[in-house]
């Protein structure tokens, strides 16, 4: 669910909620988007997704994320869908403040795209599928791996299929058509 939220409060108080990596550097870096081969953990970008937060533990790793890029300045809860009691938010701050400047855990990032650069998702999918290594995957392949398979002697799974593609369950049965699932059944009739 999106939530309409308060930016120009983060903005006027200019509160930093976001942060490119400092110490790593990009393995390659372009107009678009900066890529990390080994990913980075230096890099937070809060309030990016259009949803508000929802769990304590994540409001806390906000607040930690704000205490590290500001230092000195906690955000008042005005972009959480629940109420916090005091004695709990008192409690959260001091282990906030207990834990002090050290950045927060963030997960790795490999691919950090640009403020404005001008790519759709689609297209920042595609860099990523590129970057990633991942190869498309195409009826013709699945339909040689079926007949490998079946020159085997083996029964044709979905499992089987994706072990030998290198890919997940999920994504044999995405690609797999009427006429595949035809023919996969026709070849395990044949055995």
């Amino acid at each position: 669910m999106s939530y309409e939220r308060n930016m120009k409060w983060l903005n006027d108080r200019q509160i930093i909620y976001r942060k490119n990596p400092i110490n790593d550097e990009p393995t390659y870096n372009n107009d678009q988007y900066s890529y990390y081969a080994n990913g980075t953990h230096e890099y937070y970008y809060l309030f990016n997704s259009p949803s508000k937060i929802t769990t304590y533990r994540s409001l806390k790793w906000h607040m930690l994320v704000l205490y590290y890029l500001n230092m000195d300045n906690i955000i008042n809860s005005d972009f959480v869908t629940f109420f916090i009691k005091n004695k709990i938010l008192e409690d959260m701050i001091k282990d906030v403040l207990q834990q002090g400047g050290d950045p927060p855990k963030n997960r790795a990032r490999k691919i950090i795209f640009k403020d404005y650069s001008g790519l759709s998702f689609e297209e920042k999918m595609k860099i990523v599928g590129q970057l990633s290594g991942r190869q498309k995957l195409d009826k013709n392949k699945l339909y040689i791996t079926m007949f490998d398979i079946n020159d085997c002697g083996e029964k044709i799974t979905n499992k089987y299929l994706a072990e030998l593609s290198g890919c997940s369950i999920r994504t044999i049965q995405r690609h797999m058509c009427v006429d595949l699932k035809q023919e996969k059944q026709r070849l395990n009739e044949e055995i």
